[in-house]
């Protein structure tokens, strides 16, 4: 038997038929209508890129849940370490907040504004200067691997002889002798023309008293080469720790004017250092980027990058062994 129904709606009776149309129109707009931007969407890590006077420069946020609904973060600038953010403000997708100084040279806050847009950030920086950069930004890739590691062969990536497979940013003030690959003063950093993903990294070093380098994974993450004090309290900024992120569980360090070992696997971003036989970070996740990185691109293979602007420091062995 065949029964047609009605329903009461805001003009009288509609048809079961009008009510199917009415209901498409409205599931319709909902499809096209804006989804609302919320504090959680800016909640993650971001790679950003600065337009520095022209010159793109690497950075990166984290941005973090504190209690019920508080935003704090770290921010990593042009250059030093990763730094706290004591409070995020965000309203209506648009966000900003403040660091003081640190390695800069004015002595104003930095301020730093930006918009969520789809999956996107942008927004400006307001140096310590008084310069406006402006910048944009996307979610840092998680780097998961899923499957299990196969290594490939080492790789000599110095022959002992000269700097081949090696370039120089800036004037080069690197130089090879007896067999020993050095930087007799500050001046250039060093990088490998060889780009890599996941590696395990063998690199012999010696630093004079008081002298300051480090290693940079895919020239994005450094592993810190200083003359710490093998009694200092562990930190991230001191020998072998992953600059401003991971500290070291020991200083391992035999001084000055020794010869010294890191041993360094990296699959992802999950790092183990081994300092002159000892493992002092094992599997711990880097967060982000150095400042001093030579991009954001977290997801792209890198190169290996000596700092060579910060003192005196030479390198001998240095043998990567790639995954396959």
């Amino acid at each position: 038997m065949y029964k047609k129904f009605f329903v009461l709606g805001l003009g009288g009776l509609l048809s079961l038929g009008s009510v199917h149309t009415l209901f498409a129109a409205e599931h319709s707009l909902a499809a096209v209508a804006p989804q609302r931007i919320t504090a959680k969407d800016l909640i993650g890590r971001w790679d950003i890129t600065m337009d520095e006077n022209g010159k793109s420069v690497p950075s990166w946020l984290e941005v973090k849940l504190s209690g019920y609904s508080t935003l704090t973060g770290y921010f990593v600038g042009a250059s030093g370490s990763a730094r706290p953010i004591a409070k995020v403000n965000f309203k209506d997708g648009k966000f900003s907040f403040t660091i003081p100084p640190q390695w800069e040279k004015g002595d104003q806050d930095l301020v730093i504004e930006g918009e969520l847009s789809g999956n996107e950030i942008h927004g400006t920086l307001i140096t310590s200067e008084g310069k406006k950069q402006e910048w944009k930004g996307v979610k840092a890739p998680y780097l998961k691997r899923t499957s299990a590691v196969v290594w490939a062969k080492p790789i000599e990536l110095f022959n002992g002889k000269d700097l081949t497979g090696w370039k120089a940013l800036g004037e080069n003030q690197w130089i090879v002798k007896n067999g020993v690959l050095t930087s007799p003063h500050s001046g250039a950093n060093l990088i490998s023309e060889q780009k890599f993903t996941d590696f395990k990294l063998h690199v012999e070093f010696k630093y004079q008293k008081g002298s300051n380098s480090g290693v940079y994974l895919r020239g994005r993450y450094e592993v810190q080469i200083e003359d710490s004090p093998k009694d200092a309290h562990p930190s991230s900024v001191l020998f072998s720790g992953i600059y401003g992120f991971l500290p070291p569980s020991e200083i391992n360090a035999l001084g000055p004017d020794q010869w010294q070992v890191y041993d360094i696997t990296l699959i992802g971003r999950m790092i183990t250092v081994v300092a002159n036989g000892k493992t002092v970070i094992s599997n711990q996740e880097i967060p982000g980027i150095t400042g001093g990185a030579l991009d954001s691109d977290e997801g792209e293979p890198g190169p290996i990058y000596f700092q060579g602007d910060h003192g005196p420091i030479e390198f001998r062995k240095i043998v990567i062994t790639p995954v396959k």
